[in-house]
């Protein structure tokens, strides 16, 4: 049987997850009286509430086509670009690649960075025009642009010659022609098999086993699996084997325990494993991603793929609000360090440091998403912690001297009367303007390069300046010289004075300071943020205050109090909100702000010292 492995990029929301799901019914990994989920590939309870891939994960396919039996390892990737680093780590273990590009929205900037990391290995992909069956749809003009960025990345004569072909990935149909309409995926299929090599391993199946290690999940029964494709040799279970790193230092000693090959949606235990193959390996407890699993006689490693280094980092600390200990029961920083460090080993994009301070650690990862995913895991696994306002890792010029910051590409589609105030607020956050055009249905296309600072706390800005009809994507460009300050929240906050509960009597009365983020009858303590003031500064307030009761003030006699909603900012939200002297409080149950320095006296006197 033949063996192809590809893996599937594309731009975030251009249907991937959609077209593989399409891919598994049509190759009968289900039966017919067999119920699946929509986006059966998205498995993690985050990835299906947003909407969106986190994770890289392998699937596997049997194609009866023209060319016999072919299985078809599938691997299906995130699409935005903080969670590029699981991107970068698969493509080393495939021999082809499918490019999505929406064919209405054209290629964007997560398009062309996918496609540079896949030219950059040697790979041909295969161009599938998706949602050919939009109103607005317009693939010839799409085709010319993709042509255009191939060119650009400078791809070889031979990568510039891709095949390219017409699909439909909810409707589940493709075509090589237009004019010649069709209901299946079967076109698709044979050019996959056509069009992308066998692995080249194939050929030393005979050799020394080797495998390098892509992906690191655990298993509650199994242990540690290890996922990658196996390069030479044959894999068995109870085979000796050793573990590597990349400079061929040797980590650990062991045994192949078990292992499985993925069929469909679930991975089964198989004897053997040839060369070419995609499977995961268990039986060893130190291994991680990057490195090499081959038999005792080896002692070279394998080359691994570099990773792209992180752009932005916070700081994550033991929760010490005067509430902590009350929700979660993960709360002593040995815990929350062995999380974070498990985080690190798993998903190479992250990168975790002790600071200087105690029970605080630095976590640098690609972007605010991927961070804002991180905390969320941990709150949702009982974790209390707190956590700082996201800062951007600068560099320093070997030969200048230089402070150089991350720069981001952004492409902003927005209807034609807000591209104004989007141009206007970016220029002030020191973006400068690269191309604009409009981009048809009363609709322009904006192209900036922004600071990565500058775009921390945008995205809620942006929506309510485009009345929520604004899609901005950005993807990490270069470094460049820091290009000066920029101006940070313009309003202030309002902060309780002292520890309790909060009356609907003294919020009432401070309404009229500004927003509100808590309501009546919650717990809140010194140096607690409880809303937004309407002006420029800092102010201690008094929540707690009720309404003093004589006889003559009944409390009966005043009509019913009744409160604007508070606005209660989500765990993203609320990163992007806070200032340098300002903390997030997550907890499984609440997400509060607070002022690191909770006693205002001490908060004045520190910034008398600054």
């Amino acid at each position: 049987m033949s063996l192809r492995n590809i893996a599937i990029i594309a731009h975030v929301d251009h249907g991937k997850t959609t077209l593989v799901d399409q891919l598994l019914a049509q190759s009968g990994v289900f039966r017919a009286n067999e119920a699946h989920a929509e986006r059966a590939m998205d498995s993690n309870d985050q990835e299906r509430e947003r909407g969106i891939t986190i994770l890289a994960k392998a699937t596997s396919v049997l194609w009866h086509g023209k060319a016999g039996e072919t299985r078809i390892n599938i691997i299906d990737t995130p699409g935005h670009a903080d969670f590029g680093g699981e991107v970068e780590r698969i493509l080393g273990m495939v021999d082809g690649c499918l490019l999505l590009v929406d064919a209405e929205e054209g290629v964007m900037p997560q398009t062309k960075f996918v496609l540079g990391k896949a030219l950059k290995l040697g790979l041909r992909p295969i161009l599938v025009l998706n949602k050919i069956d939009r109103p607005h749809a317009d693939p010839d003009r799409v085709l010319n642009d993709t042509f255009d960025l191939f060119a650009a990345i400078g791809a070889t004569d031979e990568q510039l010659d891709f095949p390219h072909i017409y699909a439909s990935g909810k409707n589940g149909w493709a075509t090589l022609d237009m004019a010649k309409p069709n209901d299946t995926l079967d076109p698709l299929f044979d050019l996959i098999v056509d069009h992308v090599p066998p692995p080249a391993a194939v050929e030393l199946r005979d050799g020394p086993f080797q495998i390098l290690s892509v992906l690191i999940e655990s298993d509650p029964f199994l242990g540690r699996l290890l996922t990658g494709r196996i390069e030479s040799g044959k894999a068995l279970p109870g085979m000796a084997i050793h573990a590597l790193d990349r400079d061929g230092k040797e980590i650990e000693r062991g045994r192949i325990t078990k292992v499985l090959a993925f069929r469909g949606l679930k991975r089964q235990p198989i004897e053997d494993a040839e060369a070419g193959d995609i499977v995961a390996i268990a039986g060893l407890s130190k291994a991680t991603v990057a490195d090499t699993l081959c038999a005792m006689d080896v002692t070279d490693a394998l080359p691994a793929q570099p990773i792209d280094p992180p752009t932005i980092s916070m700081t994550v600390s033991v929760n010490d609000s005067p509430l902590a200990g009350r929700d979660g029961d993960k709360v002593q920083s040995r815990v929350i360090r062995d999380r974070l460090l498990r985080e690190a080993e798993s998903n190479v994009a992250i990168k975790v440091r002790e600071t200087d301070e105690k029970d605080a650690y630095e976590v640098s990862g690609r972007g605010e998403l991927q961070l804002g995913v991180l905390i969320e895991n941990m709150r949702r696994e009982g974790f209390e912690v707190s956590i700082s306002r996201p800062r951007v890792v600068y560099r320093t010029d070997e030969e200048t001297g230089q402070r150089l910051e991350p720069i981001e590409e952004v492409v902003i589609d927005v209807d034609d009367d807000f591209s104004g105030v989007v141009i206007e607020k970016l220029s002030a956050r020191k973006a400068e303007l690269k191309d604009m055009r409009p981009s048809g249905t009363g609709k322009t296309r904006i192209t900036l390069e922004a600071p990565s600072r500058s775009l921390i706390g945008y995205q809620g800005e942006f929506l309510t300046d485009t009345r929520g009809s604004g899609v901005l994507n950005r993807v990490f460009s270069h470094y460049e010289p820091h290009r000066g300050a920029i101006e940070g929240r313009r309003n202030g906050v309002l902060i309780s004075n002292s520890d309790g509960e909060t009356a609907a009597y003294a919020l009432w009365n401070l309404e009229e300071r500004g927003v509100m983020f808590v309501g009546a009858n919650e717990k809140t303590y010194q140096g607690m943020i409880i809303g937004e003031n309407s002006r420029w500064d800092d102010l201690d307030v008094n929540p707690m205050k009720a309404k003093q009761l004589t006889n003559v003030r009944a409390s009966g006699k005043d009509e019913a109090i009744r409160l604007t909603p508070p606005r209660r900012p989500t765990l993203e939200q609320a990163i992007a909100y806070i200032d340098e002297d300002e903390l997030v409080e997550v907890t499984p149950k609440a997400i509060r702000l607070r002022k690191q320095v909770l006693n205002p006296s001490f908060r004045k006197r520190k910034v008398r010292e600054d």
